[in-house]
C-alpha cells in the first residue's frame, strides 16, 4: 500500500486538497488535525495532561461543559515558543501512535493507497513512513489574507507570527516529492491535484506485490531508509543555507555599521565647519 504524506503551511489550502482526494478519488484520509481534536476530548488521557500543564497559565482554558478552549491555548503557545514545545511533547506521541494504527487498518482493508494529512509532516518526522510526500504552498501575501479571513480574531502581526513559526516554504518545497501551488482559483487547484494523482496512483500489479508480505516489508523498510537519508541531506543543506544567510546578515550589518560611522564622521565635520564659519562671521562683525 502506498502511503502519501500531504502537508502544507497554515491557510495554504491543504484541507481542500485532502477533500479532493477523498471525494473525487475515494482515497482514505488519515487526518492529523482530526486526531489532535479527538485526543483533546474530555476523558482522554492527553486532554488530562494538557489541562494539568496549562490550566494555571491559560485563562479560561476549559469551558463550562468541560471542552478545551483551543483558540485560547493556541494563542498562548504561539506567543510562548517553549510552551509550544511542551504541548507538542504531550500531544505528538499519541497522535503518532493513532496515525500508525490507522495506516495498519487501511492496509488490512487492502486499500491501494492512503493519505496522511499532517500539517507538521516533516517537523514530526512522519515523512519517513511515506512513499510520496506532497506539499501545498502559496505566496505569503495570499497566505496572510486567507488566514485572517479564516481566523478574523487575528491581527496581521499575529498571522505573520503563526506563519513564521512554521517551516519555511523553501524548505518544505525542498523536502517534498511533489508541490501543489495554490495561488489561483479552485478550478486551477483541482487541476493540479488531478495531475499529481495521475503520477502517484500505484498500478494494480504494484499493489498486489505490496500485499505479498515479504515484499511489502522490504519495500516499507527501503522507503524508511531512503527517507531518513534524504532528511539528513536536507537538514544538512538547510543548516548550510542558514549559516550562509547568517554570514550574509553579519557582513551586511558590518557594512552598514561602517557606512553609519563614515556618515557620522562626515556630519561631525560639517557641524564643526559650520561652527567655525559662525565664529568667523561673529569676529568679522564685532572684531
Amino acid at each position: 500500500m502506498l502511503v502519501v504524506g500531504l502537508t502544507g503551511g497554515i491557510a495554504c489550502g491543504k484541507s481542500t486538497v485532502s477533500k479532493r482526494f477523498r471525494e473525487r478519488y475515494k482515497i482514505p484520509i488519515i487526518d492529523a488535525d482530526f486526531i489532535a481534536r479527538e485526543i483533546m476530548e474530555p476523558g482522554e488521557c492527553t486532554y488530562q495532561k494538557v489541562v494539568e500543564r496549562f490550566q494555571d497559565k491559560v485563562p479560561d482554558l476549559v469551558f463550562a461543559n468541560g471542552g478545551l478552549n483551543r483558540p485560547a491555548l493556541g494563542a498562548w503557545v504561539f506567543a510562548h515558543p517553549d510552551e509550544r514545545k511542551a504541548l507538542n511533547s504531550i500531544t505528538h506521541p499519541e497522535i503518532r501512535r493513532r496515525i500508525l494504527f490507522r495506516i495498519l487498518a487501511c492496509y488490512l482493508k487492502m486499500y491501494p493507497m492512503c493519505v496522511l494529512d499532517i500539517p507538521l509532516l516533516f517537523e514530526a518526522g512522519m515523512d519517513i513512513f511515506c512513499g510520496v510526500t506532497i506539499s501545498v504552498v502559496c505566496d505569503q501575501k495570499t497566505q496572510v489574507e486567507r488566514l485572517m479571513v479564516r481566523n478574523p480574531e487575528l491581527t496581521r502581526e499575529q498571522a505573520l507570527d503563526r506563519i513564521g513559526s512554521q517551516m519555511s516554504i523553501e524548505e518544505r518545497i525542498e523536502r517534498s516529492d511533489y508541490v501543489i501551488k495554490n495561488n489561483g482559483n479552485l478550478e486551477t487547484l483541482y487541476g493540479s491535484v488531478d495531475s499529481v494523482v495521475t503520477y502517484v496512483k500505484p498500478f494494480i500489479f504494484s499493489v498486489i506485490l505490496h500485499y505479498f508480505l515479504p515484499f511489502g516489508i522490504i519495500s516499507a523498510l527501503s522507503v524508511m531508509l531512503s527517507k531518513t537519508y534524504k532528511n539528513r541531506i536536507a537538514s544538512s543543506a538547510s543548516f548550510r543555507r542558514r549559516d550562509r544567510n547568517k554570514k550574509k546578515e553579519d557582513k551586511l550589518k558590518k557594512k552598514m555599521a561602517k557606512v553609519n560611522k563614515k556618515t557620522a564622521i562626515k556630519d561631525k565635520k560639517k557641524a564643526s565647519k559650520g561652527e567655525k564659519k559662525k565664529r568667523m562671521s561673529f569676529f568679522k562683525v564685532f572684531g
